[in-house]
């Protein structure tokens, strides 16, 4: 990784710390090909954001262009919980919430989400789409409409 990623990555991870304010982490120069994985206090992986460019806009907010997040179980078992993908997105790091004003696509083994502005808060597990929302069943839906 390089230096200038492993500057946002200790931006991100000291950030996410209770107890330690984001205005303490010093802000650096966009990174590339970014990774950040975060584990449970287990050690089990929890979620990975990824992005193709990744620029800090304050200690507490990062835009990426090319959004890969992905959400684990949490588990041994490490299995894949849901995938949000965006061209453009913010993440806000003390609050753990991505959001963008563009497209975004959301997907999981029962459902696809699609739409334009939106917002995910990995807390609280939670899609928000205000405009254009598609929204695909890959599961059986028993008594829908009684």
């Amino acid at each position: 990784m390089s230096r200038t990623g492993k500057g946002i990555l200790a931006a991100v991870l000291l950030a996410c710390v209770p107890g330690l304010a984001a205005q303490d982490v010093a802000v650096g120069p966009p990174a590339t090909n970014w990774t950040l994985p975060l584990f449970t206090k287990e050690g089990f992986r929890q979620m990975t954001l990824r992005g193709d460019m990744v620029r800090p806009v304050d200690s507490n907010r990062v835009d990426i262009v090319g959004m890969d997040f992905t959400v684990f179980s949490g588990g041994p078992d490490a299995k894949i919980d849901s995938v949000i993908l965006s061209p453009e997105a913010t993440f806000l790091i003390s609050e753990r919430v991505a959001r963008g004003a563009g497209y975004v696509r959301l997907v999981r083994d029962d459902i696809e989400v699609t739409g334009d502005e939106w917002s995910y808060s990995y807390n609280e597990k939670k899609v928000l789409i205000k405009r254009k929302a598609h929204v695909v069943f890959h599961a059986a839906l028993p008594n829908m409409l009684k």
